[in-house]
């Protein structure tokens, strides 16, 4: 049985952090569906210009959208939503069979709007009707504006992708914005089966002190983060309050892993994905950390409940001179802002290629 394959059957789903037109064009989206037990994909601003950019697979479509018309973040969402439609398509047969638990992909809000509240409740329900498929996530980001908008949008029946979690503080207040919303909807007489899954983000520690610890706490962090809120995930699923919630029919908002690939060239280029093997989880990889945990990855086994090896590993951190809450709150921000120069330089990217197509299509006319 393949790597990927035990992960499934432990109960963890993978989901590939890519997404481009030739993978749904070729066929290798659908292999790694079969070969590699994939159950959905995430999808970012990065992802799409790098797609954008390095093929010539989006250039029709961009042409035509210019042509009519449009620019900027409409013709982007248009671009994207196309490739995210075929793709919840493709899952669509896992999402039935699984009544709703498989089958996902992810669309996200536009970064710029990541302290507005009101806007990304609007842009959240209109990126979910413009979608028109009940098995994509809307990705809002766990910043401090975006709790109340992802507990409006839960509210509206918006399924959720949380985004730009580094923490379990940050992870629990996401996790309590989740369970508000399902509340009201509740208190409202509507159905309580509003999908969200919450994505801490776990490479990004490492790299951020990798270069400030002792040689023995390399690589050690991130995972370490990973038990610590995969204990509270366990603890609130256990909780009275969930327990009611899900009596009148909600489903649990599972943790997510995300990024998850090594960022360090010394370390093992499936690290995270076995030291994060844990049941009722999603891990999301790029595709290269797929490919290697295929081929070569191993379950060494599963990620403890109780977290106190977390917790001692922590300490060694904190005597070490590390402020984790002071640096989930820096990561949580650059990370924001990164998503930010991504979606700008994205923008860029189309209102450029969107310039060339078109002038060249003119000079064509001309000759």
């Amino acid at each position: 049985m393949k790597p990927t394959r035990q992960l499934h059957e432990l109960g963890q789903r993978l989901w590939l952090d890519n997404i481009t037109r030739e993978l749904l064009d070729d066929g290798t989206l659908q292999r790694y569906i079969e070969d590699f037990s994939i159950t959905g994909l995430t999808s970012n601003p990065t992802i799409f210009d790098q797609a954008i950019g390095g093929t010539r697979a989006y250039d029709d479509g961009i042409r035509n959208k210019a042509r009519a018309g449009n620019s900027g973040e409409t013709l982007f969402v248009e671009l994207a939503l196309e490739d995210l439609q075929r793709a919840a398509d493709l899952f669509r047969p896992l999402f039935d069979a699984s009544d709703r638990l498989d089958g996902w992909v992810s669309m996200e809000i536009s970064p710029l709007l990541a302290r507005d509240t009101q806007a990304s409740i609007a842009a959240a329900l209109q990126i979910h009707g413009q979608a028109d498929r009940p098995n994509l996530f809307v990705k809002i980001p766990g910043t401090p504006e975006g709790i109340a908008a992802i507990e409006a949008s839960i509210f509206a029946g918006v399924p959720v992708n949380v985004t730009l979690l580094f923490s379990r503080e940050q992870y629990l207040a996401a996790a309590q914005a989740y369970q508000r919303g399902l509340e009201r909807r509740i208190a409202a007489g509507l159905d309580a089966r509003v999908a969200s899954v919450a994505s801490l983000f776990v490479s990004r520690w490492d790299k951020a002190v990798n270069d400030k610890v002792p040689a023995d706490l390399r690589n050690r962090l991130g995972i370490a983060i990973g038990a610590r809120t995969y204990r509270a995930y366990r603890e609130l699923l256990a909780s009275p309050r969930w327990r009611q919630l899900a009596a009148a029919g909600a489903r649990p908002q599972r943790l997510l892993w995300a990024s998850t690939g090594a960022k360090d060239a010394a370390a093992s280029d499936t690290l995270y994905v076995e030291a994060l093997a844990a049941p009722d989880t999603i891990d999301t990889m790029p595709e290269k950390t797929l490919q290697a945990f295929a081929d070569h990855g191993e379950i060494k086994g599963v990620m403890a409940e109780d977290g106190d090896a977390a917790e001692s590993m922590l300490m060694r951190f904190a005597n070490a001179g590390t402020d984790v809450d002071a640096l989930a709150d820096r990561l949580q921000r650059e990370g924001a802002a990164s998503f930010v120069q991504s979606w700008q330089e994205l923008m860029r990217r189309i209102a450029d290629k969107s310039a060339a197509l078109l002038g060249a299509a003119q000079q064509g006319k001309s000759a």
